[in-house]
């Protein structure tokens, strides 16, 4: 994994650690600096999915 995904998963088990939710896509663009295509470069499998998977966390709420 790149700088970049380890950036995004620190990012997502620390707005969990304080908020006990994941963060939605817009707030995880807005928050980080990257746009929505490259969340999908770096979590193909989705950006709220794939990345919660590996945080560590538990699915996001609205995710099918």
């Amino acid at each position: 994994m790149t700088e970049e995904h380890w950036k995004l998963i620190n990012y997502l088990r620390n707005y969990y650690q304080q908020f006990g939710i994941a963060p939605m896509i817009r707030k995880i663009c807005k928050d980080c600096g990257v746009d929505m295509k490259k969340l999908y470069e770096l979590f193909p499998t989705g950006p709220a999915k794939g990345a919660c998977k590996l945080a560590g966390l538990a699915k996001p709420t609205g995710c099918v």
